[in-house]
C-alpha cells in the first residue's frame, strides 16, 4: 500500500499539538538472555548428538573385555529465514508533512517492527514447546515427555502446575536426575527461571527471601540458600499467562543464529517518483538438546 497525503491529512496542516503511537519506549532486547547467540555463514547449520559410551561391565579373569560403540542421536537443522518489511510514500506526502520528516518516522517504526519480530520469533521457540507440528530434531515438541534417546523416552515436561514453592522444587529435583543419551546420569543445573509478566511477582517472592515462602515459621528458603534458581527472566513475549520453565547448562540448547543482520536500504521509484524504504534480515532460531529446557504449561 502506498502512503499517500490522503492516508495521514492530519499532518498536512498546521496547528496539530501533538502525535502518538510511533513512539513509546522498547523493551530491551529480551531473546539474547535465554538464546546462545552464534553467527553463520551458511545456508543452514546442523548439529547432532552423540550418544556416547554405556556403563563399563566386569570383566572376568582371562575373559574378553566388553567393547562398545558410540553412536549419533538426533539430527538437528537451523535453516535460516529471511524476514522483511518495508513502506512507500509519495513524493507529494513526504513534502507537504508539516510534523518531522515522514521519512525518519516511517524508518523507526520499521526498526521498531523487525525487532519485535525477531523478539517473537524467538519466543515462539517457548510458546510452541507444548504445540503440535513445531518439532525438533528427535521428531518431537520441544517439551515432551516421550523424547526417544538410545536408553528409552525421557521427558521435560513438567507436571502442570502454577508457579509455586513445590512444584519448583519438584522441577529441580528432575533437572537434578537428568541423565544422557545412554542413561547415565549427568550433571545438569538450572540457570534460570524463564516466564511472562504475569509470573514477575510471585517468582520475586520465590526467590528473594530468605525465609520459606507463605509460610509462618522460620524455614530458610533452601532454594535460594542453595543457589539453585541464580537468574529470573521475565519475557514480555510469551503468550501464556501462568506458564514457567529453567533454562538449564547444557551447551547445545536454546541456539539463534544470525546470518545476516538487519539491512535498511532507501529508494525512489524513476516513473512514479514514490519514496521507498525496506529492511531484511535473515537468522533462524530453535534448540538441539531437548534437555535445555524443562517446561510447565502451569495449572
Amino acid at each position: 500500500m502506498v502512503q499517500q497525503r490522503s492516508t495521514l491529512p492530519s499532518l498536512l496542516w498546521p496547528g496539530l499539538h501533538a502525535l502518538f503511537g510511533d513512539s513509546y519506549n522498547k523493551h530491551p532486547k529480551e531473546y539474547t538472555r535465554i538464546f546462545d547467540v552464534r553467527s553463520s555463514d551458511k545456508a543452514y547449520e546442523k548439529i547432532v548428538e552423540l550418544t556416547g559410551l554405556g556403563l563399563a561391565a566386569v570383566k572376568a579373569e582371562g575373559a574378553s573385555i566388553l567393547y562398545d560403540t558410540p553412536g549419533q542421536g538426533p539430527e538437528t537443522q537451523f535453516t535460516h529465514v529471511t524476514y522483511g518489511l518495508g513502506w512507500i510514500a509519495t513524493r507529494e506526502a513526504v513534502e507537504d508533512g508539516q510534523y518531522g520528516s515522514l521519512s525518519e518516522r516511517n524508518t523507526k517504526s520499521l526498526v521498531w517492527s523487525m525487532m519485535t519480530t525477531k523478539e517473537i520469533v524467538h519466543a515462539n521457540i517457548i510458546n510452541r514447546a507444548t504445540t503440535a507440528g513445531y518439532v525438533g530434531g528427535d521428531g518431537v515438541v520441544l517439551a515432551s515427555a516421550s523424547h526417544p534417546t538410545a536408553n528409552g523416552l525421557q521427558s521435560n515436561l513438567l507436571t502442570a502446575a502454577d508457579l509455586a514453592e513445590a512444584p519448583l522444587e519438584d522441577a529441580l529435583v528432575t533437572i537434578m536426575q537428568a541423565k544422557n543419551s545412554r542413561g547415565l546420569p549427568i550433571a545438569l543445573r538450572a540457570v534460570r527461571l524463564v516466564t511472562g509478566p504475569g509470573q514477575v511477582f510471585n517468582a520475586t517472592r520465590l526467590l528473594s527471601g530468605d525465609l520459606r515462602p507463605d509460610s509462618a515459621d522460620n524455614d530458610v528458603n533452601a532454594i535460594k540458600t542453595l543457589g539453585l534458581v541464580p537468574e529470573v527472566v521475565i519475557n514480555h513475549y510469551l503468550d501464556d499467562t501462568d506458564a514457567w520453565g529453567l533454562q538449564t547448562n547444557v551447551p547445545e540448547g536454546l541456539i539463534s543464529f544470525q546470518r545476516r543482520a538487519v539491512d535498511m536500504e532507501k529508494d525512489s521509484d524513476f516513473d512514479t517518483e514514490n519514496v521507498k524504504a525496506k529492511g531484511t534480515e535473515r537468522y533462524s532460531a530453535g534448540w538441539g538438546d531437548f534437555r535445555a529446557y524443562y517446561h510447565n504449561a502451569g495449572a
